[in-house]
């Protein structure tokens, strides 16, 4: 049985780095006005809800295979 010296089982793991997140307990520079976050969340919905009703509106017409 080969016995390897601790020294190489421990230089790998030294060199993982784990970034730390940037977590500030003050409160923001410039803060987010009620219509900026509501265009922000308009924005967000619009871009998931679009492509899924645009699939549930030609559901039929991807059943049936006609590109019409």
């Amino acid at each position: 049985i080969l016995s390897l010296p601790p020294l190489l089982l421990q230089t790998p793991l030294r060199g993982w780095v784990v970034p730390r997140a940037h977590v500030s307990a003050k409160p923001a520079r410039t803060p987010t006005s009620p219509m900026e976050q509501a265009i922000g969340l308009s924005v967000m919905f619009l871009s998931f809800l679009t492509p899924a009703g645009w699939v549930l509106f030609h559901l039929e017409s991807y059943k049936t295979g006609s590109t019409k």
